[in-house]
């Protein structure tokens, strides 16, 4: 599987604290010229939430662009999306039974025996960090730096997703060092956040990382 350089992630705590509704950043981002989504909700997926993923999901198909859930299985299948998983969710094999061998399915691990173990899962990628302090996770994994991610880099024959407080000033240190992409939250989100200045910072994103 080829990884697009940038990993844009839809977080919708952060899309909702910018202002911008989850369809309009999803519209900004695929006219900014993104080839992956990932859909990342921590909260209650209720009724309004899931009706709201339905349309994130038809917008990324209307593109031509896959649609990774994070987390949720369930979600995924109903969305025909591909799938992120934690190391607290459901095992990648179980996973990869219940969303078939077509879609996408993506691992995250923290660790050199993580991410060691990963090469044994049926993923099409993993990622790994966080690669430097991040305030998108309320109880974060210990930093994994430049250093471990260019020395554990080697140590999985899938293409690798560093994440985890990466910003435009350090996103081509973390490439140099091993990684096949960059996903992004917080620097992906402009403080005044409208389609247009999303739209904007995607395309600035991308030629940094291209």
């Amino acid at each position: 599987m080829l990884l697009p350089p940038l990993y844009p992630i839809l977080d919708t705590a952060t899309i909702q604290r910018r202002g911008l509704h989850l369809a309009e950043a999803t519209e900004a981002l695929l006219d900014g010229g993104a080839r992956i989504l990932q859909l990342r909700h921590k909260g209650q997926f209720t009724r309004a939430m899931y009706e709201s993923a339905q349309a994130v999901a038809a917008l990324c198909n209307q593109a031509g662009i896959p649609l990774v859930m994070n987390d949720r299985a369930d979600i995924a299948m109903l969305l025909h999306a591909g799938l992120h998983l934690g190391q607290d969710d459901l095992p990648p094999l179980e996973a990869r039974r219940l969303i078939g061998h077509t879609r996408i399915l993506g691992f995250s691990t923290h660790n050199e025996s993580q991410l060691r173990a990963a090469a044994d899962e049926s993923v099409n990628y993993v990622a790994i960090g966080p690669i430097f302090n991040t305030s998108s996770k309320e109880n974060p994994d210990a930093v994994v730096g430049l250093e471990n991610l260019r020395m554990w880099h080697t140590l999985t024959n899938r293409p690798l997703v560093a994440i985890g407080g990466i910003t435009m000033a350090n996103a081509r240190e973390v490439l140099a060092a091993g990684a096949n992409s960059v996903a992004i939250i917080g620097d992906l989100y402009p403080a005044e956040c409208t389609k247009l200045t999303l739209r904007a910072r995607m395309e600035e994103w991308l030629k940094l990382v291209s």
